[in-house]
């Protein structure tokens, strides 16, 4: 007689967004605030408290100051982010997949990533202007590098076995690469997503702190020659917020497109 444990049966699947998920979500979100809360209150912290940093939201949402900036740094965000994956993600399957391509674009896909596009950014404004173009221009690098990495990474790690198999099945390359390839290079090429929109808001902040008349990192720059602390929290919060939105936008997207893959 054999005894059926929680290992022996998995669950069909795991709902990521289930009330108790979100319940421990907020818990964990409200006990960030308490200690932000005790630490100004204990005077241990030169941080504004809470309560005035909700305030100060309150007056640059009300002026539609934040809301402007907010889409200034959106909108370059989604623009470099776009370009760089729709690149990425072809480049990488052509380096995964011939052996030729990977050999002549990987060097070079190897020096750039190992020089951070914020030190791009002064070649950038030179070479394109101070408008839009160089701020898009880093965002693209830095989500491309690292979406183009992720992809090729995912194409390699296939199982030759699921390959061999279609082989012998009589799949022609195309029906291989199309059923076998890029279904089992989704995960990796989701996970370099999330990695290029955590690299695009890093970038497309500093880009704003040098040459930017709108967006949240120029209005950090400008409260922080005032030593306006709440705004420059402000801004800290309005980009945690757009990037956690984005970021769970491409969870919800890795639920759905890799349903059959198992989760812990």
């Amino acid at each position: 007689m054999s005894v059926i444990t929680d290992i022996d049966i998995a669950e069909p699947k795991r709902r990521r967004w289930a009330p108790g998920n979100v319940m421990w979500g907020v818990l964990s979100f409200a006990g960030g605030i308490g200690l932000w809360w005790l630490a100004t209150a204990s005077g241990a912290s030169e941080l504004p408290n809470p309560w005035s940093v909700l305030t100060r939201m309150i007056e640059l949402g009300l002026d539609g100051q934040l809301w402007a900036d907010m889409y200034a740094s959106l909108r370059r965000v989604l623009i470099g982010f776009a370009l760089g994956s729709l690149l990425a993600v072809p480049v990488g399957f052509l380096m995964g997949w011939y052996r030729l391509a990977r050999v002549i674009i990987d060097p070079w896909i190897q020096f750039f990533r190992v020089i951070p596009p914020l030190a791009i950014i002064p070649l950038a404004i030179v070479t394109l202007g101070i408008d839009e173009k160089p701020k898009i221009f880093v965002i693209f690098l830095a989500a491309f590098l690292s979406a183009v990495v992720s992809t090729y990474q995912g194409v390699v790690s296939v199982d030759r076995t699921y390959i061999n198999a279609a082989r012998v099945l009589g799949a022609r390359d195309r029906t291989i690469f199309l059923r076998v390839i890029i279904p089992a290079s989704t995960p990796f090429i989701l996970v370099g997503f999330r990695i290029g929109l955590g690299s695009a808001w890093a970038t497309v902040v500093a880009a704003e702190l040098i040459a930017a008349q709108s967006g949240l990192g120029f209005r950090m720059q400008q409260a922080q020659l005032y030593y306006d602390l709440p705004t420059i929290f402000v801004s800290l919060v309005a980009i945690g917020v757009l990037g956690l939105i984005m970021d769970r936008i491409v969870v919800r997207a890795e639920e759905r497109l890799t349903h059959w893959q198992e989760r812990v």
